[in-house]
This record gives structure tokens, C-alpha cells and sequence, in this order.
């Protein structure tokens, strides 16, 4: 982590209020991946992850947009509230569990509210690289819309659709019509509410294919913390030593209480920041941040949320 000052605040939308931060020793920040995001320590002692919505190649300064959310456990109210021009915070790196393909015919990027801020850096990437992409972004009003100005104009404008104030059926119709005009080898990158990126997998799958479709969460599925939770054991590979973890106690708690140094942030499963390798063992996957491929494979797993289907898996570690 790292101390940023908070240059400029702007209100870009009903309860979304953008933050572009600086570093405060003056040092130009590291260029970063469309799709990236960074971990930031507010006020209150909270730590929430936030996408990058700044031009990626601009190391003079992050731009993130914060909803503020109306089950806030001090996270983007304190933002809201506590953070002025001139305060400072801590950041960390940046790290990108949403990376852009980098060989499709054509991109397509579905935002639904707040989740315009990862593709919005896409867009950016894009234009610069003129590469074939469409952005369409549903609002239920454009009071609700982040960005307007910017997307209405210069290179975005050719290629921005707003869709707003539209109801179930409506949305289905449009992702469907999005996805019927795709070229062939088109991917598609969405991010918002659950229930819609749902809808744009759905679409996109049977139009694209199912690993053509790519995605990010900002929430925990609340659904996981509800699915049993046995014991099983946990083996270090470079140890041989045998942890057990507990019914009630996570991966990476077991982990910590053991002595073994792991990073870990989030805990919901959304930042990557614990994610081990894994040598055997099937892990039971119950986070946000690895892709359909890396689940399929079994070769990592996410500590502070995923358990083991086996009763014994063995780590890199």
C-alpha cells in the first residue's frame, strides 16, 4: 500500500461520485491493464476494491468511481462522506483479474450502472489501439449514468448505446439484438449486478460461445455462504505438514493460524489476493475472481472462500 492524495472529486451520477488520486511523493504512478483494480484502505479502516476508469496508459493519475451503496458497512459511505479534494489515502498496486483478449474480432462491453467503471478503461485501450468494439450501457435513467459527457463525445461517441429505463423483457431484446449484429470471433466483457451479467452470459453463450464471455463481480454471491461447509485437511507440498481446517473456519484462517504467510484483502472471494496454487485435490469453488477455465482445472483456489470437495488437498506451499 501506498499514500495517494485525492486530487479531484466530481459527482458523476446519482450516488456515484468519481475520486482521481495522485501519489503523494509527487513519483508517477504504474501503467495498468484495462480491467485492473486497486485496493483502497478509507477512513473508517475498510478496505474495498475499486476498478480503474482512467485512460491505462496515464501514470499521472487513477481515476476510480465509487457507488455509494445503501448497505454500506463503511466503505463507499465513508468515501461519500469523509473524503474531500486534498485528503489522502492508501492504495495498493494495481491487479487485473479482467484482462482484455488480445486477438477477437471485435469486442463487445455490456455495463449495467456502476459496472462501467473496468470497461470504461477497456474503451480507452481501444480507441487508442482503433481496434472494432461496442460499449452499451443500461441505466434506469440517465440521471443514473456515469460518464455521459464523456461517452456522448470525441471517440466514444461512435461507439457508446445507452439503453435506459428498460424492464426484463426489454433487456433480454436488447442483449439478444446486440449479440445477433456479433462478428464471428467477437468476445464479449460485462460487469454490473449479478442478475444482469446473468442475462448477458446467457445471450452471449449461445451467440458467442461459452468461453467468449467474460466477467466481474463486485459483490460476494451471498448464495456460497450458505453452502455446507465441512472439515478437510490441507497439505503443504514443501513441507509435507497437514493442516486441518476446520467446519466454520476458512482456508486461509487455518492457513494464518498455522504460520503460513498469505495475503488476503476482500474475503469474499472478489480481489485474487489469496489464490494458491493447487498440486491435487479438487477444490470447491466458491469465489468471483478465477475464470470458468482456471475453476474447470482445478489448479488454484481461492483461500478465503473455496473449500475442498476431497478430503484432502494439497497446496503449493
Amino acid at each position: 500500500m501506498y499514500k495517494v492524495r485525492v486530487e479531484k472529486v466530481v459527482e458523476e451520477a446519482v450516488d456515484i461520485r468519481s475520486f482521481r488520486l495522485v501519489r503523494c511523493d509527487g513519483a508517477a504512478l504504474e501503467p495498468y491493464e484495462p480491467g485492473a483494480h486497486v485496493d483502497v484502505l478509507g477512513p473508517t479502516g475498510v478496505t474495498r476494491q475499486y476498478s480503474l476508469c482512467s485512460p491505462p496508459d496515464d501514470a499521472s493519475g487513477y481515476l476510480i468511481a465509487v457507488k455509494r451503496e445503501a448497505a454500506s458497512r463503511g466503505g463507499s459511505a465513508a468515501l461519500h462522506d469523509r473524503v474531500r479534494e486534498g485528503a489522502e489515502l492508501a492504495i495498493s498496486a494495481p491487479r487485473n483479474l479482467f484482462s482484455l483478449a488480445a486477438d477477437a474480432s471485435e469486442y463487445l462491453l455490456f455495463a449495467a450502472g456502476i459496472g462501467i467503471t473496468p470497461l470504461l478503461s477497456m474503451a480507452y485501450r481501444l480507441n487508442r489501439l482503433n481496434r472494432p468494439y461496442q460499449l452499451h450501457y443500461f441505466v434506469r435513467s440517465r440521471e443514473h449514468a456515469a460518464f455521459v459527457r464523456l461517452l456522448e463525445s470525441g471517440a466514444f461517441g461512435a461507439r457508446a448505446t445507452f439503453h435506459v429505463g428498460l424492464d426484463r423483457d426489454a433487456v433480454g431484446h436488447a442483449l439478444a439484438g446486440c449479440m445477433a449484429q456479433a462478428a464471428p470471433g467477437a468476445v464479449a466483457y460485462t460487469c454490473g449486478p449479478a442478475a444482469f451479467m446473468q442475462r448477458v452470459v446467457e445471450a452471449g453463450e449461445r451467440r458467442l460461445g461459452p468461453d467468449a464471455v467474460h466477467l466481474e463481480h463486485f459483490q460476494a454471491d451471498p448464495a456460497a455462504a450458505s453452502l455446507p461447509a465441512g472439515a478437510f485437511e490441507a497439505e503443504l507440498a514443501r513441507s509435507g505438514t497437514v493442516i486441518v481446517v476446520p467446519q466454520g473456519t476458512s482456508l486461509v484462517d487455518a492457513l494464518l493460524q498455522a504460520g503460513c504467510e498469505i495475503d488476503t484483502e476482500c474475503r469474499e472471494g472478489i480481489c485474487g489476493t489469496c489464490v494458491i496454487p493447487v498440486i491435487a485435490g479438487e477444490p470447491d469453488h466458491r469465489d468471483h475472481c478465477l475464470s470458468r477455465k482456471e475453476k474447470a482445472d482445478h489448479k488454484k483456489i481461492c483461500a478465503c472462500v473455496s473449500r475442498s470437495r476431497t478430503a484432502r488437498i494439497v497446496l503449493d506451499l
